[in-house]
């Protein structure tokens, strides 16, 4: 199947913001982000359902799947922004019109959660869509520069992305060196794991695989990395790209628990691939934009990521 790349966007282009997961707590946090985007020369257009609420869910998953499809459909819109992940994407995947997607093909946006949904349409369609900044997380108050500026040059910018220049605080570091070459697949550890096995699992032989997550202890990431390596996912991959794992220490520091750090070295020791730490990207505000089946280059000793083409056309 061809690789589809999205059109950029450009100044005047209408936005559409959805929210295909959890509900917002603080509703404020949507209008500034929309003022946020109008202010750069955006229009924005917002689901039906955006502040529904049905439990821990943004709507009901016809709802939510309604406002996917209302965006992907409107010709008008040129790019899809995900308001927050939480949970609820594993819950529509069956529901998606993804020939509607692929005659449709727009810019999408989103991490955490969004991670399965994004997965899903690899899978089906081929898409390149963007591991990145959300509307009511990032776009809601003072964006960080480093993150706006990687950001709006991966979706606006038909030219070649070239070297990552990696921000302070969040030098990468070697676990195993190497250099790889392949598309980047992967996202959300959790989310990841959850369509293991399913019809929404893409093929990871040859990719650079990325993950992150927020809030798992030591023993549960452990857990879903050896999911991954008996699946054969992480011996089929080329490289592998470890962002933030946001508060994954342990609970209780009076128990015995292996280290993040031990549970990663020890990845990188068996799996024998490039491998990549401390990548600013996840639930930090520091966040690098990744576009979901890019080729890229990593060189693992020299600390170094390449993306090898521009992310739209």
């Amino acid at each position: 199947m061809q690789i589809i790349r999205p059109l950029r966007l450009k100044r005047g282009d209408v936005i559409g913001v959805v929210s295909p997961a959890s509900t917002i707590a603080d509703p404020t946090k949507i209008d500034r982000g929309v003022r946020y985007l109008e202010t750069l020369g955006y229009r924005v257009k917002l689901g039906k359902y955006l502040l529904k609420t049905v439990g821990y869910l943004a709507g009901t998953d016809e709802e939510r799947v309604e406002d996917l499809h209302a965006m992907f459909h409107d010709r008008r819109v040129k790019a899809i922004l995900c308001v927050r992940g939480g949970y609820g994407t594993p819950r529509i995947l069956h529901l998606l019109d993804y020939r509607l997607i692929t005659r449709n093909p727009k810019i999408f946006v989103g991490f955490s959660d969004i991670t399965a949904l994004q997965l899903a349409i690899w899978r089906k369609c081929r898409l390149v869509t963007f591991h990145g900044p959300m509307l009511g997380v990032d776009f809601a108050d003072q964006i960080d520069p480093f993150t706006e500026d990687l950001f709006w040059r991966s979706i606006t910018s038909t030219v070649r992305l070239g070297s990552v220049e990696f921000t302070e605080g969040f030098q990468p570091n070697s676990l195993f060196a190497g250099t790889a070459t392949g598309r980047l697949l992967g996202g959300n550890l959790a989310l990841i794991v959850s369509v293991l096995g399913t019809a929404y699992q893409p093929n990871f032989t040859g990719s650079i695989f990325f993950m992150e997550d927020v809030g798992e202890e030591p023993y549960r990431v452990d857990r879903m990395l050896m999911q991954l390596r008996h699946a054969r996912v992480l011996t089929s991959v080329r490289g592998i790209l470890a962002g933030q794992f946001t508060d994954c220490a342990p609970k209780d520091p009076s128990q015995p628990s292996l280290s993040m750090e031990e549970v990663f070295n020890e990845t990188a020791k068996v799996v024998g691939k490039p491998f990549l730490a401390n990548l600013s990207f996840g639930h930090v505000e520091k966040k690098m934009t990744l576009p979901m089946g890019l080729r890229v280059r990593m060189d693992a000793g020299a600390r170094e990521l390449v993306f090898l083409e521009a992310a739209v056309r």
